[in-house]
């Protein structure tokens, strides 16, 4: 008998903990090595007397789903707060460090990777070594401190990007952070380059933002999927708005229904906040606020994608509310789409942003020709629109401004892009755009959001459709006792 309950006991010890580890929540997007070759790749990069440090994401306070920062998810899929990632050159071994496990936060929130799952860990990112965060010190003064001379450290100097963050919002926000002197903090990268100079100051330490930045640009076939799939979901949501569009309705009840779609569909949320502006709210560009009702006679214009497995897209279309495009609006708004596929035409590796915009601007020229706008204002706006150099716009990826360039080099199989052709009528405070996603190809382009409607007839017969906000209309408030 006693043998019995030796043998229970033993598999309540090692049997138990096994399943707990079988609730682990850990991406399903990309195999292993898939991160370890990127993470090849900085190895490559950094050569044989250097690491790389990376830091990942902090928890959240209150109840804010944790989301790891796009980099620390780009080399490892891994997403649980405090991690940190070492990449030692002289070796080519890759070192996760993790807090502890937390007993509370489990009960109460589930399974969290920690060191105490090292040899899951090991298996499921392909890292060498995984330790608790308390060896970090010791292990930076074995890459080479001891005996010189130390390696080069690279680490990120741009801000991290967590959520819907983009660099260059990070960044302006980062200078009015300092133009305040009320608040002027330091930011946690700033902070953790002081500490690692505070406590080894034998390091050099370096940027590793551009190398970063220059493998993020062209996406594998299986981020490909992700952008793709995200921007099938930003569509479908744009449609779902379209279809909810009438005089009286609120900007923001039609982000209401994209993003039913979006979490219909599996994303986390908001790859960006929404931009959903009727009438002259579209000539701030990026107006979010989405407080007003849309008014018979105007355009309504919606800029929206979500946040699906870290990755995200860039759509936008501009409509009638009350379903009609006058004949002034889709005369203009005719001239745009012809120039989104003018734009398209002369895409393809091998050719830069510029030679693209000149190649469009003069197909457009020829498109003016005879054609005469029922407004000066309006002949103005679409002459000037020639001259625009950001129709051709931004990366997009991991955020909606991903890093890396697209301007300036010659366009490459995988890199992905916004188009983006937009004009003006200052007079009127009248702003027209729509905005297309661009996979460039081994052969020329793919358009990701060619089959969210942009014909005027095809915008104008998804409208007649009925949306989600007339099935399911705003119950009036205050509700009655």
């Amino acid at each position: 008998m006693n043998n019995v309950y030796v043998l229970v006991f033993a598999l309540l010890v090692f049997v138990t903990p096994s399943k707990s580890q079988d609730n682990h929540h850990y991406q399903t997007d990309f195999p292993k090595e898939e991160f370890a070759q990127r993470r090849s790749k900085l190895y490559e990069s950094i050569g044989n007397n250097a690491i790389v440090l990376i830091q990942g994401a902090s928890g959240l306070p209150g109840f804010t789903v944790f989301r790891q920062n796009n980099t620390f998810y780009y080399l490892t899929g891994l997403e649980t707060p405090h991690a940190y990632l070492l990449l030692n050159g002289k070796n080519r071994q890759a070192t996760i460090y993790l807090l502890h496990c937390d007993a509370d936060t489990e009960k109460s929130q589930g399974k969290v990777l920690s060191a105490e799952d090292s040899d899951l860990v090991k298996q499921l990112v392909g890292v060498e070594h995984v330790k608790g965060i308390e060896f970090l010190s010791a292990d930076l003064v074995s890459t080479g401190l001891i005996r010189p001379p130390a390696p080069v450290l690279y680490t990120e100097f741009s801000p991290a990007e967590n959520g819907t963050d983009s660099r260059d919002e990070l960044l302006y926000a980062q200078a009015r952070s300092a133009a305040d002197p009320w608040d002027g903090n330091p930011t946690r990268e700033s902070l953790f380059m002081q500490k690692i100079k505070e406590r080894f100051p034998q390091f050099e330490i370096r940027d590793l933002s551009p190398v970063l930045d220059a493998m993020r640009t062209i996406k594998s076939p299986k981020e490909i999927e992700l952008i793709r799939k995200a921007t099938q979901i930003a569509g479908l949501g744009i449609i779902e708005a379209m279809r909810s569009t009438s005089p009286g309705i609120y900007e923001y009840q039609l982000d209401a229904a994209a993003k039913y779609i979006f979490y219909l569909h599996g994303a986390r949320g908001d790859g960006y906040a929404s931009i959903i502006a009727g009438g002259t709210n579209a000539y701030m560009g990026h107006y979010f606020h989405k407080t007003d009702v849309l008014k018979n006679g105007d355009l309504v214009l919606m800029d929206y994608a979500p946040d699906y497995h870290y990755y995200t897209s860039d759509v936008t279309r501009i409509w009638p509310v009350n379903g009609r495009f006058t004949a002034e609006q889709k005369e203009l708004y005719n001239f745009i789409v012809a120039y989104r596929d003018a734009l398209f035409k002369h895409i393809k590796p091998g050719v830069t942003a510029n030679e693209v915009l000149d190649k469009a601007a003069a197909d457009m020229k020829e498109y003016l020709v005879g054609k005469k706008f029922v407004k000066p204002a309006h002949q103005k706006a679409v002459e000037e629109g020639l001259k625009f150099r950001g129709h051709f716009q931004h990366p997009v990826g991991m955020a909606v401004h991903d890093v890396g360039r697209v301007h300036g080099v010659p366009l490459q199989p995988g890199m992905v892009f916004t188009i983006d052709p937009m004009i003006w009528i200052h007079e009127e405070r009248l702003y027209i755009r729509i905005e297309d996603m661009a996979l460039v190809t081994e052969n020329g382009v793919e358009n990701l959001s060619a089959f969210v409607p942009s014909k005027p007839e095809e915008v104008e017969a998804t409208i007649s459709q009925q949306g989600l906000i007339e099935f399911r209309p705003a119950t009036p408030l205050p509700l009655k006792k």
